[in-house]
This record gives C-alpha cells, structure tokens and sequence, in this order.
C-alpha cells in the first residue's frame, strides 16, 4: 500500500522529477556553515580553499559537512597545480639544455615535459601528464557536484546566506487566509 505522498526536494522541485521515481520523504538540508580548512591541505590547495569556500558558503552551497568533499577537490587542485609548475619546470630545462647540447652534442637530453626517453633509450609520454589528467578529472567532478562550472549552475539552487526567497503569490495567499480565520 503506498505510503503518504512524498516531500520533492527544493532541488528537484525545480529541476522536476522526469525519472518519475518516488522522491525521499524528507531530504536533509543542513544549514549553510563554513568550515575549516583540514591541516593536512598545504599551499595551493589551502589557497584555493581560502579562495573558494567563502564564495561557495555566501550562495548557500556550504555546509560543515561538505568539508571532505572541499577538502578532496583542494587535494586535486593541489597536485593539478604541482603537475603543472613542475611541467612548466620541465619545459625550462630542456631550452635551457638544447642550448648547451649545440655545444656539447653527448649531453644527455631530459624530458621536454612531453615525451622522455627510458632507461632502454624508448620514448614514452612523460608520466607528469597522467597526473595531470587524472588531478583535473577529479577536480571536475568536485567542481560539478559544487555546481562551480557554467553546466552545472544551471541545475543547482542555492539560497544566499542571510537572504530569504520571496514568499511565492500561494504563500502570500495562505498567510492573508490565517490572518482573516483568527
């Protein structure tokens, strides 16, 4: 026997329910917090942190328990962040090399930040860029699940910390309705 109807989201309200699928009676909605950056989150990652968690508290998107998950996407900036500095580190010390080779041509080439050679001599894609691709596949889908990419605005609502919705015309109604029965 089906239970009574159920409560939709403030989320799916909005998106709809086009799934059609029976929608949680009562979906938590913690309230907005901001919490505090985890020690073991170091220089970059703490300055993203800093950079983003203001923002995201003052739509209403924050919440103490979203620390991990803030925290997660602050380790994947961090090491996307360190991939890049130590490509671009990379990059530098093979001009600087392929200077000197002119020079001397037996001196031992490193890696372009592309490609670098095996201990057999073989080319292979340099292994900084699997990193860098793996780091920016997970800071997506942080990104996504905080709704910080132009897609995944259009799908999320927040309420703004310290601002109320306006009362809709059906709110407006039922309150002049128990104002005129008392």
């Amino acid at each position: 026997m089906p239970g009574p109807p159920k409560k939709p989201s403030k989320l799916k309200e909005l998106e709809g329910n086009p799934g059609k699928r029976t929608l949680p009676a009562s979906e938590p909605e913690p309230q907005p917090a901001l919490p505090s950056c985890p020690s073991f989150i170091k220089e970059a990652g703490r300055k993203e942190w800093k950079r983003i968690a203001p923002e995201l508290f003052q739509l209403g998107l924050l919440t103490r328990i979203d620390r991990a998950a803030l925290a997660a996407y602050c380790s994947s900036y961090a090491l996307w962040f360190e991939a890049e500095r130590e490509i671009a580190r990379m990059r530098r010390t093979y001009r600087e090399m392929l200077r000197m080779q002119k020079k001397n041509p037996n001196i031992k080439m490193p890696s372009n930040g592309m490609v670098c050679q095996t201990s057999n001599g073989n080319s292979i894609m340099e292994p900084l860029l699997s990193v860098r691709k793996q780091a920016l596949e997970q800071m997506h889908k942080f990104l996504v699940e905080f709704g910080m990419t132009p897609a995944s605005r259009t799908r999320i609502s927040g309420e703004p910390v310290g601002k109320k919705a306006p009362k809709s015309a059906m709110e407006r109604l039922m309150e002049a309705s128990r104002e005129i029965n008392n």
